[in-house]
């Protein structure tokens, strides 16, 4: 047991370094890279600190060059979720009764793994299997991640000390203990950084995981998992499994013992999996947390009294970073008509400027969409936009699979504010511009507000202070990240919790103490030091 009251190291950001031509970092994540892309690996799954081959395997391959493999990873069978679950429950004992600055140093551990050694390799896999750029994998795969866990371990310590109240007479503490039985994490594919987040933020807690990752981000997920056993998780503590994610969440959520469910992906998976667990609520030792963070219809506001450069540079980093790939991209805009030249011109210089291909050539801001699926439904509503009369194409709309899956950015005006893609979440390099008139803010701001189920980013611009708090407060409800004069993404862990409402999750605020809380039970001891010896209260007389 510990003896003492520790300080954890203070917590701060990871810089992110430059990648300019020339720097040791740029030097180093292309080796990383060319020596990545030109070998095979096998990714086994990682049971009970074993790695577990079944020799039924699926193939794995760049989006940017998807005819190119860089390697294989096995698919689990029903015994394999069942071995995962029982081997976190056996661990389960050790673990929750590890020392918390025991934990806290694994983690923290893994942080400065991340830092240095592994920097170029967790980068350059994010680079070839997710298709970011150099910058998009630093912010990611590299800095976010580091954050999350340092920033974790303080705020565990913030929570243990919150303490309520005592007296000379009795002592009251609160124990905040790990979930009972084990947790399951099912991470998507677009950040490496939340793919490592999910299951490591509830183990740091003293809880056990089952980890089922996106298909198309096992690459980048072997080396977390390297980075975990490294730093020293114990076996059993996060348990890994690929493959059938029917099978494999029916299995989790069939065990009477599973207790919580830390998920990233789309609404409808999300809800079906709410369901699920609602149907099997009679099975279990306990009620399971329940925490997602979903989809989004994120948006751009600018008001009459916006800078127009800085509006074009809202939507064409917020819409086109990584493919528009993000949660929180920009995907529908409103702009006033007397700003719509000065920001049509500068949004259609910026894009023609843009340059599309592989990561490897670092002078590409844009690459490849995850996968064909993807791809495919893009590609259908671009041609739809071409041909509807009600919505032009300002730049961009062409497409093509033949190497990768590559989408142009795609600027679309809609002349009908609830045309179809102001609405619908399409996860790609496609933005949606309504022009108001000038006169019609409060109306828009209505618009905005009632145009989507989602509610997870939003942004407005403007220099009128008084049109800032309108779309402050009129925006209140549909934008749990909300940003003033700013893109709607780039959220930094410890600067700005992330999450949203609606239908874009439970907003639990990842990178915050709110999502720690989720994942412990506490218990309430008060201990009476003189103990009473009769019933009787002075009232009785």
């Amino acid at each position: 047991m510990g003896k003492g009251f520790f300080n954890v190291p203070i917590a701060v950001n990871e810089p992110v370094m430059s990648y300019a031509p020339g720097s040791p970092e740029r030097d180093a994540v292309l080796k990383a890279y060319k020596e990545m892309f030109n070998s095979q690996v096998d990714v086994p799954m990682y049971i009970n600190g074993k790695d577990i081959s079944t020799g039924n395997t699926r193939t794995m391959s760049p989006p940017h060059d998807h005819k190119h493999v860089v390697g294989t990873y096995h698919l689990a069978e029903k015994k394999h979720v069942d071995e995962a679950i029982a081997t976190a429950l056996e661990a389960r004992t050790a673990w929750a009764n590890t020392p918390w600055e025991q934990r806290a140093a694994i983690f923290l551990k893994a942080a400065e793994l991340i830092a240095g050694p592994y920097r170029a390799k967790i980068n350059a896999a994010t680079m070839i299997a997710q298709s970011k750029n150099i910058f998009q994998a630093e912010i990611d795969a590299s800095c976010e991640l580091i954050d999350f866990l340092r920033f974790n371990v303080q705020f565990m310590t913030d929570i243990y000390m919150e303490q309520p109240e005592s007296t000379s007479d009795a002592w009251n503490r609160i124990e905040y203990r790990p979930l009972e039985g084990f947790t399951y994490a099912v991470t998507p594919f677009n950040f490496t950084a939340i793919a490592g987040n999910l299951p490591a933020c509830m183990a740091l807690m003293g809880n056990v995981v089952v980890w089922k990752p996106s298909d198309s981000q096992i690459y980048s997920a072997k080396v977390i998992m390297d980075v975990f056993k490294e730093a020293g998780v114990p076996d059993g503590v996060i348990n890994v499994v690929f493959g059938d994610p029917v099978m494999i969440t029916d299995t989790v959520m069939a065990s009477p013992d599973f207790s919580g469910l830390h998920f990233t992906g789309s609404t409808f998976i999300f809800k079906e999996l709410w369901k699920k667990i609602g149907n099997n609520i009679h099975n279990y030792k306990t009620y399971p947390r329940i925490v997602g963070e979903t989809g989004g219809k994120d948006f751009i506001v600018a008001h009459k009294t916006a800078n127009a450069k800085q509006v074009a540079t809202a939507i064409v980093r917020g819409a086109f970073e990584f493919q528009g790939q993000k949660c929180s991209a920009a995907s529908r805009a409103y702009i006033p008509k007397s700003l719509w030249n000065d920001v049509q011109k500068y949004v259609v210089e910026d894009v023609k400027s843009f340059k599309m291909g592989s990561p490897e050539d670092m002078s590409n801001f844009i690459t490849a969409v995850i996968h064909e699926g993807s791809f495919d439904k893009l590609a259908k509503y671009i041609d739809q936009a071409k041909n509807d009369a009600d919505a032009d194409i300002l730049i961009g709309g062409g497409y093509d699979k033949s190497k990768g899956y590559f989408i142009e950015p795609t600027v679309i005006v809609a002349k009908d504010p609830k045309y179809t893609t102001m609405c619908t979440e399409l996860f790609g390099p496609i933005i949606t511009i309504y022009v108001y008139e000038d006169d019609a803010y409060v109306e828009t701001l209505k618009l905005v507000d009632e145009t989507s189920e989602y509610a997870l980013t939003g942004a407005v611009l403007a220099t009128d202070r008084y049109a800032i708090t309108q779309a402050t407060e009129a925006l209140q409800n549909c934008a749990g990240n909300f940003y003033i004069n700013d893109k709607p993404t780039g959220a930094v862990v410890g600067q700005q919790p992330f999450g949203g409402a609606r239908a874009s999750g439970t907003n639990d605020k990842a990178g915050s103490a709110q999502n720690l809380l989720r994942w412990v039970s506490p218990r309430m001891i008060k201990e009476t030091f003189v103990t009473p010896i009769d019933y009787r209260y002075p009232f009785l007389g």
